[in-house]
């Protein structure tokens, strides 16, 4: 019975040793396959999880609106169970599981998406350069030896990857735009409040906003439409497209390769725009009214160039007062940096309201620039606070006045590809105030501002950013929607700058001139247009546009025989140019010569048979003969 009872005890040692084996090597075989995954995935995960959408409903109800879509979530978004980490393993341990799922995440479920996982945030989603000491950074999918952005980094690169069809982050100061940016993919900032923050870790509570990431504008909308509780609208394009001239001198990359992109795009979309005339007895004035009209609803009127420095100067009187208090009015600082101080101000004080007393506690190890900028802070004053707070106030106004409810406003995400790994680049003064400058606009006014890619240059993604009033996230994400395959098609003049390189610059010059001309006109500087006009022309005499403008502008000074020939030169370059047949026409009217002014308003109503100035011109000219 020993032996027996040895024998078997032998036996299931030996079992017990191949199971133990079996066990270890499935737990080498896991490891080996997390390991993968993290190396597919380029480090963008930090916890995988699933949250499947409720079944479809039945036919012939309309399938839930995300239907098939996969997305993840940056780790400061709850999820029942897990603890949300916040980029610091102190905070995982600090901090127990949470006890429900984040609003947000919930509505993306509920929508149809299914949620696959959280993605790496920088530490205490506080920079923006997508580096962290305490997990993997992300790689950048674009450019493997380049930073990703930050804070939201992990979740740019998922989508970036492929790793899903969209993601969610949060942006204070940037965290999604600038990942976005740097990443190639498109970021949207929601407008400040719009979307609840439930649920979510606070970094600045009044600049936080939820912000998303997409690699199709189609996407980006679908998501924004649920997350925004947005109904059917017919969408609507944008009447005014403003370019911060000012803001694209902190580029250090060539600015025309980013502007001409969208300059170009404009016109190929929005070259003409539909509008009724009024029906007033035919005078002089009301000619003169109607070619105004036609001209400021035109290509010409919806481009326009703005100095954001003169413009906050005046609509943001309290960044004087700003200046006084923080003893910087003895040298001219610009009201760009001046916004950046208050954004940088806000987030370090309401972070520190936030998380202060836990750092006191449990003293986590932090990132040196980090915590050198959190010493910086010191304690704010009831008057200072209610002075930012006004500053905000007062930027949101500016903003919404600028833009109304059709207008978008077009400058650089980042000054400058994404700099190397390790680099000091990022925390350089330069490289701080810049970016800090062209992201505070959407932070400090709390308005939507969404990153658009543009190609590449020096190898590197480049992109744009378009801003709308506090608000207007439906019309932002209708105009990306509009604008993106033409921005796409245009951005080969960023991708290879060296093609036609004398030819592009040539044209490029004269755009610019033109546009210059196009506010000068709209602000009746007429003469001044005329010059810029006539710049215009000398640099590229081929465009009948050009002479079709300053035609424009002979005829609100009287100068009628310049305008005849004008508009008799636009013709000769352009044969279906309708505008040039109707200010020639106009010009020969006053000038009497009225058989060859009703042939031009005729020759406009073959171009265009339903254009109600020329078939009124046309029909007045000809009761004169009767």
């Amino acid at each position: 019975n020993r032996s027996k009872t040895s024998s078997m005890a032998s036996s299931h040692a030996s079992n017990l040793w191949v199971l133990l084996g079996l066990g270890i090597a499935g737990i080498l075989l896991a490891a080996k396959k997390l390991k993968k995954t993290i190396r597919q995935d380029l480090g963008a995960f930090i916890d995988k999880l699933l949250l499947l959408p409720p079944p479809p409903p039945p036919p012939p109800k309309a399938p839930h609106p995300l239907t098939a879509l996969s997305f993840a979530i940056s780790d400061l978004f709850d999820v029942t169970g897990y603890v949300t980490g916040f980029g610091h393993p102190d905070w995982v341990r600090t901090h127990e599981p949470a006890s429900s799922t984040c609003p947000v995440v919930s509505t993306l479920v509920e929508g149809g998406a299914t949620c696959v996982g959280k993605t790496v945030v920088d530490e205490l989603a506080f920079s923006i350069s997508g580096e962290t000491k305490h997990y993997e950074s992300p790689t950048n999918p674009a450019a493997h030896d380049r930073i990703p952005g930050g804070a939201s980094s992990g979740a740019a690169v998922a989508v970036a990857t492929n790793a899903v069809d969209f993601a969610l982050g949060i942006d204070t100061v940037g965290g999604v735009r600038v990942p976005a940016g740097y990443c190639g993919v498109l970021g949207f900032k929601s407008s400040h409040g719009a979307i609840s923050n439930a649920g979510i870790i606070p970094v600045s509570s009044s600049l936080d906003s939820v912000g998303w990431f997409a690699r199709d504008p189609n996407t980006l909308r679908r998501v924004g439409h649920v997350l925004l509780h947005l109904p059917f609208a017919t969408p609507r394009n944008p009447r005014q497209i403003i370019l911060a001239d000012d803001y694209f001198q902190l580029l250090k990359i060539p600015v025309d390769r980013i502007t001409q992109v969208v300059i170009k795009s404009a016109e190929k979309l929005f070259g003409s725009m539909p509008f009724a005339l009024p029906k007033t007895p035919p005078s002089l004035s009301y000619i003169l009214i109607i070619i105004e009209l036609s001209f400021v609803l035109s290509l010409e009127q919806l481009l326009k160039h703005q100095n954001l420095e003169n413009y906050f100067e005046s609509k943001v009187p309290s960044l004087k007062e700003y200046a006084r208090t923080k003893a910087i009015s003895s040298t001219k600082v610009p009201t760009s940096r001046l916004l950046a101080n208050v954004m940088q101000l806000l987030q370090r004080h309401e972070f520190l309201q936030n998380h202060g007393d836990w750092i006191n506690t449990v003293k986590p190890a932090i990132d040196p620039v980090i915590s050198s900028q959190l010493s910086e802070n010191s304690k704010l004053t009831n008057e200072e606070i209610e002075n930012l707070n006004t500053v905000r106030n007062q930027t949101r106004a500016a903003i919404n006045s600028l833009l109304k409810d059709d207008g978008i406003l077009v400058i650089p995400t980042m000054p400058t590809i994404p700099p190397k790994l390790g680099s000091k680049e990022i925390i350089s003064e330069d490289y701080q105030n810049r970016a800090s400058s062209l992201l505070s606009i959407a932070s400090i006014s709390g308005c939507c501002q969404v990153t658009v890619p543009l190609g590449y240059h020096e190898k590197c993604p480049v992109s744009v950013s378009f801003i709308a009033r506090h608000g207007g996230d439906r019309f932002l994400l209708d105009t990306v929607q509009t604008m993106y395959a033409s921005l796409q098609e245009n951005s080969s003049v960023i991708a290879d700058p060296k093609s036609s390189k004398k030819t592009i610059s040539q044209e490029e010059s004269a755009e610019m001139a033109k546009e210059k001309g196009n506010q000068a006109f709209k602000e009746k500087q007429w003469q001044k247009a005329i010059g810029l006009y006539s710049e215009a022309i000398k640099l590229n005499d081929s465009n009948g546009t050009y002479y079709n403008n300053r035609a424009a502008a002979y005829l609100e000074i009287g100068s009628f025989l310049q305008a005849e020939e004008d508009c008799t030169k636009a013709i000769t370059l352009d044969k279906k140019n309708v505008k040039a047949y109707l200010r020639r026409g106009t010009a020969r009217e006053m000038l009497g010569v009225y058989k060859e002014a009703m042939d031009d308003f005729r020759h406009a109503l073959v171009l265009e048979p339903n254009n109600k100035r020329a078939s009124q011109s046309a029909e007045r000219l000809r009761k004169l003969f009767q």
